[in-house]
């Protein structure tokens, strides 16, 4: 097995310049992997103390940044260097001041993962959450390098558990430690003889938890909302606004409603706005404008969301009534308010627990959202209540990111 994968890796990155040709997506993929070996050059000439983190994409980035954030406190001096698997991440985070060198990781191929741990000489490897990259994995264990892996979570439908993952779990022996969130994920593992295992949970609530303690004040926010109790939609797609539009259009002069769609291009915010039958304001177009005066707010920006959140006094979170994927409940479940999400959540843990806990409303149609919403908007001490438990939720699962770090910085210790 470890000779076809080994086969079937050198052919993809053979042809990668040809891939670049199927998609912009595609062709950031291929063509951001040009230059990561001559900026690593530019950055790693002489031997210094770096800590490398990989993340595949921007969530396991967000994962990621509270261990980032605590280890560069506390070694100052340290080089922080983070990969990304996928364009999402890279390009979102690409300008970071987080870390001192971003770039795309390097195929996984024999030569490419050995030129990539000789320029940079890790002194610790942090795999967040996924990407069981097999020559990464090796060569880092033959140079010595402590690799650890933090808000992993296991399945039992992965090759590691079948009768043909033989190749695949050898990868895995190759591993200091594996920080989980759950208590499944920890028991596959260990069934499989690895007892380098802790149950630390999600240091996402870590990350959320701080953001309550920052200052989230937005004037313009402020003078939209004017008292008024605000409704917040947070990385809706076309099929989350076709739940809510209507309710949207119905409902009392008394509710406002903030509006961020996930796409932000023209084409599809003016779509949106077409829609909308209130008085609606743009983002773009606020300057000059009398906010309270208007009922609807799209901000067809980013950067504001977490700080929105907090004026919300109920949250739908986006992405869960199409196949695209839920996006982040913790966000506004740290502020302590009640969340309504679409239909299609099953992959995503935190949801269920939370929906288990009477903090969070699943719904499937208009008819469903209007009513799940219209009692949070009219009961207040029901709306009060499902939002104390969103916040109960968050405090009780913080603590991951103190856990690892501990753990890492004993291994950084002892390398000393």
């Amino acid at each position: 097995m470890s000779i076809v994968y080994n086969i079937f890796i050198t052919l993809f990155n053979g042809i990668l310049p040809v891939i670049g040709l199927f998609g912009s997506k595609l062709k950031l993929f291929a063509s951001g992997r040009k230059t990561v070996f001559e900026t690593l050059e530019n950055h790693f000439s002489a031997q210094g103390r770096t800590f490398w983190f990989h993340c595949a994409s921007l969530g396991e980035y967000e994962q990621g940044v509270p261990v980032m954030e605590a280890l560069k406190k506390k070694y100052p001096d340290h080089k922080l260097l983070v990969t990304f698997f996928s364009p999402s991440g890279y390009e979102a985070k690409k300008n970071s001041t987080l870390a001192d060198v971003i770039v795309y990781l390097p195929m996984d191929t024999k030569a490419k993962t050995k030129r990539f741990i000789e320029l940079v000489q890790p002194e610790l490897a942090v795999f967040v959450k996924y990407e069981f990259w097999p020559n990464y994995l090796k060569t880092l264990k033959s140079n010595n390098i402590p690799i650890v892996f933090i808000s992993t979570t296991f399945r039992e439908e992965q090759a590691f558990f079948k009768w043909y993952g033989g190749f695949m779990r050898k990868a895995l022996k190759t591993i200091d430690h594996f920080f989980v969130q759950d208590r499944i994920s920890k028991n596959l593992i260990e069934r499989q003889g690895f007892n380098n295992v802790t149950l630390s949970g999600d240091t996402r609530f870590d990350r959320v938890s701080h953001q309550i303690e920052m200052d989230n004040h937005v004037d313009f926010i402020s003078e939209f909302i004017d008292g008024r109790l605000c409704i917040v939609f947070g990385s809706s797609w076309p099929e989350d606004e076709a739940i809510f539009i209507d309710f949207v259009n119905r409902a009392s002069s008394e509710v406002c409603f903030i509006i961020a769609p996930h796409e932000i291009k023209d084409s599809s915010v003016n779509s949106l706005k077409q829609k909308i039958q209130k008085k609606t304001v743009l983002y773009s177009e606020k300057e000059g404008k009398n906010l309270k005066n208007h009922e609807v707010f799209i901000m067809n920006t980013i950067g504001y969301l977490s700080r929105v959140y907090s004026y919300g006094d109920i949250a739908y979170v986006g992405g869960a009534m199409g196949t695209g994927g839920l996006h982040n409940i913790l966000e506004p479940a740290t502020f302590g308010i009640p969340i309504v999400i679409g239909k299609n959540f099953e992959k995503f843990r935190e949801a269920k627990q939370l929906q288990k806990l009477a903090g969070l409303f699943s719904v499937s149609s208009e008819e469903e959202f209007s009513r799940v919403v219209q009692k949070l908007v009219d009961d207040k001490k029901f709306r009060e209540k499902t939002g104390m438990i969103s916040g109960h939720f968050i405090n009780s699962n913080t603590g991951a990111t103190d856990m690892i770090v501990s753990y890492l910085d004993e291994k950084i210790t002892k390398s000393k």
